[in-house]
C-alpha cells in the first residue's frame, strides 16, 4: 500500500496537470503485479474522486487527501491525516447488483448530516478511512459519504459482522457491515444515488480491465520463462511446434487486452479534458471490454498454468494465486450479465455511444479483409437489434453481441497500433474464426516466431 500510494497508483492522477496522467497511471498499475488484493482499496481511492465531485464542498476538503502520496493507516479523524483511502459499500444480500432493492435507510438531521441504518453484504477494504454508501432517503436511493471516524475523533456506528472467506484475493478484506445510525453526508441529490456512485463504478471497472490484462501478462511471462528453459523430448519446449502454438495464442490475447486497456485509459484523459466523443467511447467501450477481457482471463491463466505442467499446480509457482484471482475481475463491479446489460443500457439511453464506437473501430477499415467482414456482420447484427422490440430476445443474444463488439474493437486497435504478426493472428482467429476453441489451435501460415519473440522480450 505504501509503495502503490507513493507511486501515485491511487488518486494522484486527478491532481497531475500533465497530459495523459490517467494513461500513465494505467500503465504503472499494469506492471505493478506484486499483489492483487491491495489494488482494491487503491482502485476505489482512484475512483472516488469523480463521484465525490457531486458534492463540491466535500470534494474541496477531501480530494487533496485522496490524491496525497502519503499512506497513513490507522483510526483517526480523516481531516487530521496526511492521506486517505476510500471504500465503497453498495450491495445487500437481498439484491446484489440490483441496488435499487436496497433497504438501508438514511434519515436527515438538522445539521445537514444523515443517520444511516442497515446491513451491507459486501464492503471491501473495511479498514478504509471513508466510504461511499447507498441508502434509501426520503427522495429515493441516494449516495452518502460516510467516514469510519467522525470529525470529533469518535468511532462512527459501523460494525463489521464478519470477513468473507473467499476463493482468492485473500489480502483484501471483504466484509459484511452493519450500520446503526452511522453519520453520513449526502453526495449529489436525494434519489440520484446511482448516478453519483456510477462515477466510482466506472473507474473501478477500468481497473478490473487492467487487472485482467495484467494477470494475462503475468501468466504469459511465467509460461514463456518455463518453456524457454525446460527441455523435453530432445529440445526446449519453446521449440516444440505444439507448445509454440499455445504460447503464441496466449500472447495474442494478452496483447489485445493491454491494447484496449491503454486506449480506454487515454479516452479517460481526453474525456476529462472535455472531449465528448471520447467520453462516449469510454462509456460503451469500457463496459464492452470489461466484460470480454475479464471473461478471457480465467481461461487464459488455466492454459498458462498448464504450460508449467505439475509445477504450475504448486503454490510456489505463483500460478495458483493467479488462477484464484482470475474469476474476481469479471465479478467485481458487476458480473458478466450486469456488464452486458450495461452495454444495452448505454445503447438505449445514450445512442451516441454507438456512433462513437463505430467512429473508433472504422479507423481499422481496409487494413484486413477479415476485420472488414466482421465489422459488416456487427453492423448488420446491430441493425437487426434496433428493429427488435422483443426484450427477452434482445437479452438472449446480448452476450454474443457484446463479445463481437469487444473483438472488433480489439482488432481495430491491433491493426492500427499492434505488431503486424499479432494483428494478423488476431484477425484470422478471433474475427475470421480460423481457429479451434482451446488455446493452441492457431492455423498454419502465421508468424508464430515474431509473436513469441515479441512476448518474450516484453516480459
Amino acid at each position: 500500500m505504501q509503495m502503490a500510494v507513493g507511486a501515485g497508483l491511487h488518486a494522484a492522477a486527478w491532481h497531475e496537470e500533465r497530459p495523459g496522467a490517467h494513461a500513465a497511471r494505467a500503465a504503472k498499475s499494469y506492471v505493478w503485479q506484486v499483489d492483487s488484493g491491495h489494488m482494491c482499496p487503491i482502485s476505489m481511492t482512484y475512483s472516488v474522486v469523480p463521484a465525490l465531485r457531486h458534492a463540491p464542498e466535500l470534494a474541496a476538503l477531501y480530494e487533496p487527501l485522496f490524491a496525497s502520496r502519503h499512506y497513513e493507516p490507522g483510526l483517526r479523524a480523516p481531516l487530521t491525516k496526511r492521506g486517505l483511502i476510500a471504500g465503497m459499500s453498495m450491495t445487500e444480500k437481498q439484491g446484489g447488483s440490483d441496488v435499487r432493492s436496497n433497504t438501508t435507510r438514511a434519515v436527515a438531521q438538522g445539521d445537514g448530516s444523515y443517520l444511516v441504518t442497515g446491513h451491507k453484504w459486501f464492503t471491501s477494504a473495511p479498514m478504509s478511512d471513508v466510504f461511499l454508501i447507498l441508502a434509501q432517503a426520503p427522495g429515493g436511493l441516494s449516495c452518502f459519504f460516510l467516514p469510519r471516524v467522525l470529525p470529533d475523533g469518535s468511532r462512527n456506528a459501523m460494525y463489521i459482522q464478519r470477513l468473507k472467506d473467499k476463493l482468492g484475493n485473500k489480502s483484501n478484506a471483504s466484509s459484511e457491515v452493519e450500520y446503526d445510525q452511522a453519520r453520513a453526508w449526502l453526495v449529489g441529490e436525494e434519489g440520484r444515488g446511482v448516478a453519483a456512485i456510477v462515477e466510482m463504478v466506472n473507474g473501478t471497472r477500468l481497473d478490473c480491465l487492467g487487472g485482467a490484462a495484467s494477470g494475462m501478462r503475468a501468466g504469459l511471462t511465467q509460461a514463456i520463462h518455463h518453456v524457454t528453459h525446460r527441455e523435453a523430448f530432445g529440445r526446449h519446449l519453446v521449440d516444440q511446434p505444439l507448445m509454440r502454438n499455445v504460447i503464441a495464442d496466449l500472447a495474442v490475447d494478452a496483447e489485445a487486452a493491454v491494447t484496449v486497456l491503454m486506449r480506454l485509459a487515454g479516452a479517460t484523459d481526453r474525456a476529462i479534458a472535455g472531449d465528448e466523443s471520447e467520453a462516449l467511447l469510454r462509456r460503451i467501450g469500457l463496459a464492452v471490454s470489461k466484460y470480454w477481457v475479464c471473461k478471457r482471463w480465467p481461461m487464459h491463466v488455466a492454459e498458462a498454468l498448464e504450460c508449467l505442467g505439475g509445477n504450475g499446480y504448486g503454490e510456489d509457482s505463483r500460478m495458483p494465486t493467479l488462477y484464484r484471482e482470475a474469476p474476481l475481475m469479471s465479478i467485481w463491479e458487476g458480473s458478466g450479465n450486469v456488464a452486458v446489460l450495461d452495454v444495452l443500457r448505454a445503447m438505449t439511453k445514450q445512442p451516441d455511444t454507438v456512433q462513437a464506437y463505430f467512429t473508433e473501430v472504422e479507423r481499422g477499415l481496409g487494413a484486413d479483409r477479415r476485420f472488414d467482414d466482421a465489422l459488416k456482420r456487427l453492423q448488420s447484427d446491430l441493425a437487426a437489434l434496433s428493429a427488435t422490440t422483443d426484450i427477452d430476445a434482445i437479452q438472449l443474444g446480448a452476450r454474443r453481441l457484446v463479445e463481437t463488439m469487444a473483438l472488433v474493437l480489439q482488432g481495430s486497435l491491433l491493426l492500427r497500433h499492434g505488431h503486424p504478426a499479432v494483428a494478423d493472428a488476431f484477425c484470422a482467429t478471433r474475427l475470421g474464426h480460423d481457429c479451434g476453441i482451446a488455446y493452441g489451435t492457431l492455423p498454419s501460415g502465421l508468424d508464430l516466431s515474431a509473436i513469441i519473440e515479441r512476448a518474450r522480450v516484453a516480459g
